[in-house]
């Protein structure tokens, strides 16, 4: 794996072969002149985030965000070295940590040598979204140039556009999409540590997928990540995230299985409205997932 970026540096160049293949992402098939909008937005997340990497920051939790940021980079960075951009895809849902992922992955394609319109990314919403958790997701899939396949894990999914319904779940719809892009070879997913099934991932940020799964590899960045490092990358970089944050959610699911986390509620006098602290103001990776019925 490529080695991190070490203190005080500029990110990673990319590595590309002196051959070029061509890319596939929903019908765009890129020319020699990219796609200036893509190519403009990865210039700006590439100097925010070498910014960043460059700042005397005043606390220690953000100097080990610049540490996970360096460690996260060099993992895409040898995604990005393993395979050509069109094998490769982003698991995207609008959430925290895929934010944090998506951000990093946008910034280590300010040099590439040939961008897209727009980056292939693959969308599962739950059966019974948020409305506020899917405008976000599109709208910010929007602003950030993803091709996003919306593939619900069942009937339903509340969503414009969906591609198509697996009756089979999340396996099902990961098989749609990559029966429709042979293409993919590799998934960025913004899997962390302390989330189910996160325990059993590698530290390099590669894991072949198992258990009856379609075959990719799982490529995971942010799997080192603790939860406050996370709210603090966004908060210091100034990333608009999803408005439930703000209202006390701290780990975003369906409707019917994900309520705003008990250990944010503010008590006031009896009769008054409930009221939650913003998700970034809690603190314990333990404590994110009490807003969740599984």
């Amino acid at each position: 794996m490529t080695e991190a970026v070490p203190p005080n540096s500029s990110l990673p160049t990319t590595h590309h072969p002196t051959t070029s293949t061509p890319l596939s992402n929903g019908g765009d098939t890129p020319s020699t002149s990219t796609n200036t909008a893509l190519r403009s937005l990865c210039a700006t997340l590439h100097a925010q985030i070498t910014a960043f990497l460059s700042e005397d920051v005043p606390t220690e939790r953000l100097r080990a965000v610049q540490r996970q940021t360096r460690l996260s980079l060099a993992i895409i960075q040898s995604a990005l070295d393993r395979y050509p951009l069109a094998a490769l895809s982003l698991s995207y849902n609008g959430g925290k940590d895929c934010l944090v992922l998506l951000i990093l992955y946008l910034s280590l394609l300010a040099h590439h040598p040939q961008l897209p319109r727009s980056l292939p990314a693959i969308y599962i919403p739950p059966s019974d979204p948020f409305a506020s958790v899917t405008e976000f997701t599109l709208a910010s899939a929007e602003r950030y140039y993803l091709a996003l396949d919306i593939h619900v894990a069942d009937e339903g999914g509340g969503c414009a556009n969906v591609k198509k319904a697996a009756a089979g779940g999340m396996k099902e719809a990961f098989a749609s999409y990559l029966r429709e892009h042979k293409e993919v070879e590799a998934i960025f997913v913004g899997t962390r540590r302390t989330d189910p099934h996160g325990g059993k991932l590698s530290g390099q940020g590669f894991d072949v997928t198992d258990g009856g799964w379609p075959r990719f590899m799982r490529v995971h960045p942010v799997i080192e990540w603790h939860y406050a490092e996370v709210w603090a990358f966004l908060r210091h970089l100034k990333i608009p995230y999803c408005e439930l944050y703000d209202q006390g959610y701290t780990s975003l699911g369906g409707t019917n299985d994900t309520h705003p986390n008990p250990a944010l509620r503010v008590e006031g006098p009896e009769g008054e409205e409930v009221r939650y602290r913003p998700a970034y103001e809690l603190e314990e990776d333990r404590e994110e997932r009490l807003g969740r019925d599984w």
